[in-house]
């Protein structure tokens, strides 16, 4: 198993990308709730792992990249909003679709800008040596890393801190 960080990151996507597919052919209710979980467990654990070691990591070595950063927090934190309601909602409920429908479209839209616009500028200034130890920290972090927002973590409070 690679510990490149982008690998491991873009390994996450392919399935949470998997998980939208899933979702978007369910032909149940029940069918849709069982899958949320699962994209509310896989987001939960990313974003995690993104925001406690990943971002930070960028924006402490690549200075220029800031602003990036910044908007990817801010994409986390539309994620986090909708992975909590979610969370709190039944399947059956008359805006579950809709609320899963919008998640689904901007973490999409996240993973593409991620992957087409900001992996390889990180990739190119950090080099393969730096993404395997942030890899390696990554994979240290998800063993712990809450699989549900109603998990207490550290996240809300890197995430305030950085923002204000």
């Amino acid at each position: 198993m690679s510990t490149d960080a982008i690998v491991l990151l873009k390994e996450d996507h392919k399935e949470i990308k998997k998980l939208f597919r899933e979702f978007r052919k369910a032909e149940s209710e029940k069918d849709q709730g069982r899958i949320v979980d699962r994209i509310i467990e896989a987001l939960t654990v990313h974003t995690y792992i993104e925001n406690e070691c990943m971002y930070p990591e960028v924006r402490s070595l690549l200075p220029d990249l800031e602003e990036d950063v910044l908007e990817s927090y801010e994409e986390h934190h539309v994620a986090d909003v909708l992975v909590t309601e979610l969370a709190g909602m039944k399947p059956g409920a008359e805006r579950f679709e809709a609320k899963a429908t919008v998640l689904i479209e901007n973490v999409e839209h996240h993973i593409e800008e991620e992957e087409e616009e900001w992996f390889p500028k990180v990739r190119e200034a950090l080099g393969r040596k730096r993404l395997q130890e942030i890899g390696a920290r990554m994979l240290e972090l998800r063993e712990d890393a809450p699989r549900s927002p109603a998990q207490p973590s550290a996240l809300k409070k890197t995430v305030d801190a950085v923002l204000s």
